[in-house]
């Protein structure tokens, strides 16, 4: 197996010619003929994460967010982003980001945090950023801040009318604030994001809506293993044998021979 068969798999999930102009997803550093046999899954490249790399013999690391997000002119020790850049070519270890054709992709980012947040998926409805659906019953703002605490493993913070029953959820992952306009034209009862801007959650009060601001990893971490998932099931499909383990870093990784 190879990066680019890796990658392959990747554009099959969520093909990159979809990502954002202003993105940098698909394949940043590396060689695509380089050899595969072990990948790690992460949010972001971090000195922790590259240690478990380092640590775990990995040839592959697939992040969601991507690095030189803004065009670089140099690359040095003198800034985190070129020591970690410096760090990876000097271990050999590729890197593929998808970021923003992930976020949109069927069963990517934002369909799996709608799950998260408990919507019967017969009723998820969306394009690109944003899902809307509805609730099995009716919540009030404490009771849903409670279960998406509970399944994102995070803090949450509400904000807006606390005594709205709660149906309709509208949910946009990270730093979702630019998609409140949907949730108010979808006549939600509640907006889930990861970081909320104050001036919106006003907005969305205004027209009776509960904000439930819950993390930018929380709530883009859990699609991160569902791409994980994805290409082991593809890997499985071809005869590799996968193993999975969760890191402390956060981090998800496999190995695809045992």
């Amino acid at each position: 197996m190879t990066v680019q068969q890796i990658y392959d798999i990747i554009q099959e999930v969520a093909p990159f010619e979809t990502q954002a102009e202003f993105d940098n997803s698909g394949l940043l550093i590396g060689d695509p003929n380089q050899d595969v046999t072990d990948v790690l899954f992460a949010l972001d490249v971090t000195d922790a994460v590259l240690d478990e790399a380092e640590s775990t013999g990995v040839q592959l690391i697939v992040t969601h967010h991507p690095l030189m997000f803004t065009p670089r002119s140099r690359i040095t020790e003198e800034d985190t982003e070129g020591r970690l850049i410096r760090r990876l070519i000097r271990l050999n270890i590729s890197l593929i980001s998808a970021h923003t054709n992930l976020d949109q992709a069927p069963d990517g980012i934002n369909d799996t945090l709608a799950a998260l947040c408990g919507l019967r998926r017969e009723t998820v409805t969306g394009d690109g950023y944003f899902r809307t659906g509805l609730l099995p019953e009716p919540m009030n703002a404490a009771q849903y801040a409670e279960f998406l605490s509970e399944n994102l493993h995070t803090v949450v913070r509400v904000m807006g009318p606390k005594d709205v029953l709660i149906l309709s959820v509208g949910l946009c992952s990270g730093s979702g604030s630019s998609e409140y306009s949907r949730a108010i034209e979808e006549g939600c009862s509640a907006f889930v994001t990861g970081e909320m801007k104050h001036d919106k959650a006003l907005l969305l009060a205004d027209h009776g809506i509960v904000t439930f601001e819950c993390g930018h990893a929380a709530t883009e971490t859990p699609g991160i293993c569902a791409l994980a998932e994805a290409l082991q099931n593809a890997l499985n499909q071809v005869e590799y044998g996968v193993r999975v383990y969760q890191s402390a870093v956060p981090a998800y990784a496999f190995s695809m021979y045992d």
